[in-house]
């Protein structure tokens, strides 16, 4: 780890995540002993992370300074801001400060993990400060596509540094949480020394629409739709199209079934923070749905990204235990693929089509919008705060230098504005720039199964070159001894070669193999790793030269 220089009379402020990409957002404000950090989040993987569930950041900084972190703060239930915690706080046990609907997401996530009695957790509203002690974080109440969000701002001796979390301006959410621009203007009054704001579409020169533009849309559409059930995929995490359809179908006398786990956690956190207002004659069993006439039935299903185990993947695939795909059936997708799923969408869209299903989705039809304000509202952000220096976050890095370029259309200076790289610490002191102090690692964390940071880049090239070129495995008992082969060379294929159709290739591989183990024991003091790696480096010339495939080989030697 680098040498990290903060001196006394600054403040340092540093992503453990979130910087260059999309999720994992994790923040950092540091004062003196005082560590205050903001979310706890994933990242989705990659197509090249094979096998891998989600990545996290790397905590050792905070494990390193765990005196000093004083506090958790959360700016909303999305899993790129609270998906993290439990691994978090099993690094760093700190308390937690969330928003009503974000502290049961992480009641729940903590419950799975039987760590809900080692953990401190306080519910926070908007306008709710929390003291630290020479720190202080105030949360003000923004709009996004979930309810209860919030940015966060810390204040500290040196000056206020304001965290925005995920937000829009929607003046009209069906939530009914306005966005607090009072108390955003007078944060900005009273001074803001940096502002880190949210840059996801930083590249879209719009005004993000609001949530009652879609639920007019969702209301035609039941109204419309008169004939057959109608599945309505989302995000379970968007309470907003949630609400939307429930009250749509309770509007038309549609019972609601609930299908995906996830989905059903979120309807009844709905339910009972006083988000959904649905009675309980209007919701019916899984096991009800046969009972009830097509036409009088909305199916409320997780799947909206394609994701292969979850129930919309299953109906269209006709694996679903309990919904079968009918001709009439209509299917909203009340959502917009997320970078890297957009294939797996396709996928499911084309299975229902394929089923007779009347499926209505993308941009034409109205049916989603952005939880993430575009250019206009990012500005508004920026002359509501008047930061003297900016920090974009939450973005790719196109995303980061598209919005420090709107913050210099804002008379901000250019000097001023710095796009940061995770670990990188900028410490300020109000009076002088601000200044690199130095960097610590802040490498991605891989989640798999219950393995956590245990698998690393060389776990990855294997399974990539495994799902490239396959596995060739090689057996034969040797006697070093008498430097004679017992029984073999054999060769088994997985994943390279079909081997009732490659005989010859696989024949002509043994005698390759056996050449090589001859000439290997004929040296005067042969080991068993000299042979492995004989063997390895001339069947993969073999291999090569015969398929231009380079399968991962791997000896099983028996040595007598």
């Amino acid at each position: 780890m680098d040498k990290i220089d903060i001196k006394p009379n600054e403040v340092a402020v540093y992503a453990l995540g979130g910087l260059g990409e999309i999720g994992k957002n994790t923040y950092g404000i540091e004062y003196q002993d005082e560590i205050v950090i903001v979310d706890a989040g994933i990242k989705f993987p990659e197509d090249s992370l094979l096998g891998i569930d989600y990545v996290i950041p790397d905590y050792s900084y905070l494990v390193e300074n765990i005196d000093k972190v004083k506090g958790l703060v959360i700016t909303h239930g999305h899993e790129d801001h609270i998906g993290a915690i439990a691994y978090f706080l099993q690094a760093v046990n700190v308390p937690v400060y969330a928003g009503p609907l974000a502290m049961a997401l992480i009641r729940n996530k903590l419950e799975e993990k039987q760590m809900l009695n080692r953990v401190e957790l306080h519910e926070i509203t908007d306008g709710s400060v929390v003291n630290f002690g020479k720190t202080s974080a105030e949360f003000f109440r923004t709009t996004h596509s979930i309810p209860d969000v919030f940015g966060i701002a810390i204040k500290t001796p040196v000056g206020t540094i304001v965290e925005t979390g995920d937000f829009k301006f929607d003046l009209t959410p069906t939530t009914k949480q306005k966005p607090n621009l009072w108390s955003m203007a007078r944060i900005g009054e009273e001074g803001v020394l940096l502002l880190m704001s949210d840059s996801t579409n930083a590249e879209r020169p719009e005004w993000t629409k609001s949530e009652a533009w879609v639920q007019k849309t969702v209301d035609k559409l039941f109204n419309q739709l008169k004939h057959g059930r109608i599945i309505f995929a989302t995000f379970a995490s968007n309470m907003n199209r949630i609400k939307m359809a429930t009250d749509a179908a309770i509007k038309h006398g549609r019972k609601i079934a609930v299908f995906g786990r996830s989905m059903e956690s979120a309807m009844t956190n709905g339910r009972a923070l006083g988000y959904l207002d649905i009675p309980d004659d209007a919701l019916i069993e899984q096991s009800q749905i046969k009972n009830i006439p097509d036409d009088e039935l909305l199916i409320m299903s997780t799947g909206s990204q394609g994701e292969s185990m979850a129930a919309l993947a299953r109906i269209a695939n006709g694996t679903h235990k309990q919904v079968r795909l009918k001709p009439k059936d209509n299917v909203i997708f009340s959502s917009s693929p997320i970078p890297g799923n957009t294939a797996s969408v396709n996928a499911v869209i084309n299975k229902l089509e394929e089923g007779g299903a009347n499926v209505i989705h993308g941009k034409l039809n109205n049916i989603h919008t952005s939880g993430h304000g575009g250019q206009e509202e990012q500005k508004l952000m920026l002359s509501l705060m008047k930061p003297k220096y900016f920090m974009p976050v939450h973005g790719e890095y196109r995303m980061l230098k598209v919005h420090a370029g709107l913050a210099e259309e804002l008379d901000i200076p250019k000097e001023n504005t710095f796009i940061q790289e995770n670990g990188d610490v900028l410490a300020l002191d109000g009076v002088n720039p601000p200044r690199l102090a130095g960097h610590f690692p802040a490498d991605d964390t891989y989640i798999d199964g219950s393995g956590i940071g245990d698998i690393g880049s060389v776990v990855l090239h294997d399974r990539l070159k495994l799902s490239e070129d396959g596995l060739v495995i090689v057996t034969a008992t040797i006697d070093l001894k008498k430097k004679e082969i017992l029984s073999g060379p054999d060769i088994l294929s997985r994943g390279f070669v079909y081997m009732r159709e490659s005989g010859d290739l696989i024949n002509d591989g043994r005698h390759v193999i056996f050449n090589t183990i001859r000439k290997a024991m004929a040296q005067k003091t042969p080991s068993e790793s000299d042979i492995r790696q004989a063997i390895i480096d001339d069947l993969s010339k073999y291999l090569h030269k015969e398929t231009a495939r380079k399968p991962m080989i791997l000896p099983m030697l028996i040595m007598v």
